[in-house]
Protein backbone atom coordinates (compact mmCIF):
# COMPACT_ATOMS: atom_id res chain seq x y z
CA UNK A 1 0.00 0.00 0.00
CA UNK A 2 1.46 3.37 -0.69
CA UNK A 3 0.43 6.09 0.93
CA UNK A 4 2.04 9.84 0.98
CA UNK A 5 3.70 11.60 3.71
CA UNK A 6 3.77 15.54 4.61
CA UNK A 7 6.45 16.39 6.30
CA UNK A 8 7.47 19.51 8.17
CA UNK A 9 10.27 21.19 10.12
CA UNK A 10 9.02 22.83 13.16
CA UNK A 11 11.75 24.31 15.06
CA UNK A 12 14.22 20.98 15.82
CA UNK A 13 11.40 18.63 15.30
CA UNK A 14 10.20 16.97 12.16
CA UNK A 15 6.79 16.59 11.90
CA UNK A 16 4.79 14.49 9.51
CA UNK A 17 1.47 12.47 8.85
CA UNK A 18 -0.13 10.29 5.55
CA UNK A 19 -3.38 12.12 5.36
CA UNK A 20 -5.01 9.10 4.05
CA UNK A 21 -4.45 7.14 6.99
CA UNK A 22 -6.56 8.78 10.06
CA UNK A 23 -4.18 8.50 12.93
CA UNK A 24 -1.29 8.00 11.32
CA UNK A 25 1.40 11.10 12.60
CA UNK A 26 4.57 11.08 14.22
CA UNK A 27 7.37 13.59 15.52
CA UNK A 28 10.89 12.95 15.95
CA UNK A 29 14.22 14.90 16.18
CA UNK A 30 15.65 13.74 12.14
CA UNK A 31 13.97 12.89 9.41
CA UNK A 32 15.30 9.70 9.17
CA UNK A 33 13.59 8.79 12.74
CA UNK A 34 10.32 10.49 11.33
CA UNK A 35 10.23 8.25 8.46
CA UNK A 36 10.59 5.16 10.22
CA UNK A 37 7.91 5.53 12.59
CA UNK A 38 5.69 7.36 9.87
CA UNK A 39 6.20 3.49 8.61
CA UNK A 40 5.41 2.15 11.70
CA UNK A 41 2.69 4.17 12.67
CA UNK A 42 0.78 2.92 9.57
CA UNK A 43 1.67 -0.72 9.87
CA UNK A 44 0.03 -0.59 13.26
CA UNK A 45 -3.15 1.37 12.03
CA UNK A 46 -3.57 -1.02 9.30
CA UNK A 47 -3.04 -4.11 11.23
CA UNK A 48 -6.01 -2.77 13.59
CA UNK A 49 -8.18 -2.23 10.93
CA UNK A 50 -7.51 -5.97 10.31
CA UNK A 51 -5.01 -5.81 7.49
CA UNK A 52 -2.31 -9.03 8.61
CA UNK A 53 1.47 -8.26 7.97
CA UNK A 54 0.79 -4.93 5.19
CA UNK A 55 3.33 -4.09 3.11
CA UNK A 56 3.92 -0.12 3.10
CA UNK A 57 5.56 2.14 1.50
CA UNK A 58 5.52 6.15 2.06
CA UNK A 59 6.26 8.71 -0.74
CA UNK A 60 6.69 12.30 0.54
CA UNK A 61 4.49 15.49 -0.72
CA UNK A 62 6.70 17.90 -0.16
CA UNK A 63 10.26 19.17 -0.97
CA UNK A 64 13.02 18.99 1.46
CA UNK A 65 15.86 20.60 2.47
CA UNK A 66 19.29 19.38 0.96
CA UNK A 67 20.48 16.75 2.93
CA UNK A 68 16.71 15.30 2.82
CA UNK A 69 15.91 13.62 -0.48
CA UNK A 70 19.16 11.39 0.57
CA UNK A 71 17.71 10.52 3.55
CA UNK A 72 14.54 10.21 2.42
CA UNK A 73 15.64 7.34 -0.76
CA UNK A 74 17.72 5.61 2.61
CA UNK A 75 14.56 4.85 4.71
CA UNK A 76 12.34 4.24 1.66
CA UNK A 77 14.63 1.85 0.13
CA UNK A 78 15.08 -0.66 3.51
CA UNK A 79 12.40 -3.85 3.75
CA UNK A 80 9.77 -3.02 5.99
CA UNK A 81 11.34 -3.48 9.76
CA UNK A 82 14.70 -2.96 8.66
CA UNK A 83 15.99 0.03 11.12
CA UNK A 84 19.64 -0.63 10.36
CA UNK A 85 21.51 2.67 9.55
Amino acid sequence: MRYRVVVERSGNWWIGWLPELQGANAQEQTLVELLESLQTVACDVLELQGIADPKVEIVLEKSLPENGPSAVSEVCARPQGDVSR
